[in-house]
């Protein structure tokens, strides 16, 4: 299953991007894409960075227990 979503970027953006499809880095625009978003999702997890906070959260209430 695919989610379709439409977003507009700059078109210099577009040219790199297309520019490293044409060097074969890509399938297509769209793999390009899909790959980039799936690396940043990976480099930026949200679970760690949740049990950080809620881990100084805890220690800034009850200190080194």
């Amino acid at each position: 299953m695919a989610t379709l979503i439409e977003v507009k970027i700059p078109d210099q953006l577009a040219r790199q991007v297309q520019a490293l499809v044409n060097q074969g880095w890509a399938s297509d625009f769209n793999a390009l894409l899909v790959e980039a978003l799936r690396r940043y999702c990976e480099s930026h997890p949200s679970q760690p960075a949740e049990s950080f906070i809620q881990e100084d959260v805890r220690w800034g209430l009850h200190g080194d227990d």
